[in-house]
């Protein structure tokens, strides 16, 4: 064991698994650990303090190893300023570029700890002005400064939740049998307590909020206050807007399941119907649409972001078809969010949960446990899965929060 770099690590190590976690990196990397420092927090709100010696074989084994540890939330007890190096053409980072992850990040400059903003995984860290932001690599120009390397970094992953009663079903993972009644009740508890911090509510929604009924579900929570932005594709907005003006969603009637006559045209019926007025606000201003999602979202003056894809119809007028704008205002009305509920929607959650930084909390709610497993696996470890009908949920939250102190709620 030639090459030997010294990590310390501070927080709940112990009841996050943090340090386990630790070990277990050490030695699946063939290296060696030795412990030269350990408190323990006294109580359960005291951090506990790791200070670590390890020792690998190759000098690459030790990079690849001391990367896996910084996303743990070690550092290296090195005094020195993080490296970088200027950006020469735009959009072109430096080979040796930090990727960041969604977790706490802070950079040595100067010899102070500076906390990067707009913290979001898979960006760059550019130093300007003193201070650190997260950058994607699309937006890098030709000067920026970009940390490279691993010295001078600081990750502090989340910890687990220090009031074990409190939202216990946080903590158990994706199951199909965990009681829906449950997980609403909680869900309602979250929301209220996410108003109240003064945070926002963004419902990111597929679809399939309208094939299982959940429309007036959404509705009411909208109604409520309890919606601060919705965020979904193309089809959303037109399954809604169908589905107000003629009763059906995809040509189906929603009343009574049966296929209407003629009825495959009338989703293209009603993305004419809104080039028709001018767009969705037009149609809710000029009386043409009268109920559903975006009918709410108009009336109660919530932003809504309709991202297009190569398979939609129409689109709508509403719908943004260049992806960068798209995800641009995605990212535009996540900030400041405290509680994202995903409804529905496999492909909007992964891209929601990756522009999230990990302190915020996910609800991802899908019939199929696979949707909330996928969004866990591309990094938004902090996403929560409710395998149940989207439909009967929203039925069911809507009712909750309504029971939950009225006022408390829609004035946060």
């Amino acid at each position: 064991m030639q090459f030997h770099e010294v990590v310390e690590a501070e927080g709940h190590l112990i009841d996050s698994h943090v340090m386990e976690q630790i070990f277990d990196k050490v030695v699946e990397f063939g290296s060696r650990f030795e412990v030269e420092e350990f408190r323990i927090g006294r109580t359960n709100s005291d951090p506990s303090y790791l200070r670590l010696k390890v020792e690998s074989p190759t000098a690459e084994l030790m990079d690849r190893l001391l990367q896996q540890l910084l996303f743990l939330g070690c550092a290296l007890v090195d005094k020195s300023d993080a490296q970088w190096k200027s950006v020469e053409r735009d959009c072109c980072a430096p080979e040796d570029f930090y990727s960041t992850t969604n977790h706490h990040t802070y950079v040595r400059w100067q010899g102070q700890w500076l906390e990067v903003r707009n913290q979001r995984m898979d960006a760059m860290v550019v130093i300007e002005n003193g201070e650190a932001f997260c950058r994607r690599l699309r937006d890098l120009r030709a000067g920026d400064r970009v940390v490279v390397g691993m010295r001078g970094i600081r990750v502090l992953p989340e910890s687990k939740e220090r009031d074990r009663l409190s939202f216990a079903f946080m903590s158990n993972g994706i199951s199909s049998e965990r009681q829906v009644e449950t997980a609403v009740q909680q869900t309602a508890q979250l929301i209220r307590q996410t108003m109240a911090q003064g945070r926002r509510i963004v419902v990111v929604a597929g679809p399939v909020v309208v094939h299982t009924g959940g429309v007036e579900g959404l509705c009411s929570l909208i109604r409520q206050g309890c919606v601060h932005a919705l965020l979904s594709g193309n089809a959303l907005g037109v399954h809604d807007i169908e589905a107000a003006l003629f009763g059906t969603s995809l040509g189906v009637r929603l009343a009574d399941g049966r296929q209407e006559e003629h009825g495959h045209r009338n989703h293209m019926r009603a993305i004419n119907a809104i080039y028709h007025a001018g767009g969705i606000a037009k149609a809710v201003e000029k009386g043409k649409l009268t109920s559903g999602v975006m009918y709410e979202c108009v009336r109660s003056r919530v932003p809504f972001v309709l991202a297009g894809s190569l398979r939609d119809d129409g689109p709508l007028p509403d719908t943004i078809t260049d992806m960068n704008e798209a995800q641009d205002a995605y990212a535009a009305q996540l900030r400041n969010a405290g509680l994202v509920l995903c409804l529905g929607s496999m492909l909007h959650s992964i891209a929601t949960g990756n522009m999230l930084p990990s302190w915020v909390k996910i609800i991802c709610v899908d019939i199929n446990p696979a949707v909330a497993t996928k969004v866990s696996d591309r990094g938004t470890g902090q996403a929560i899965g409710v395998v149940t009908d989207v439909g009967l949920f929203l039925d069911h939250l809507a009712k909750a929060v309504a029971r939950l102190a009225p006022a408390e709620v829609r004035n946060g």
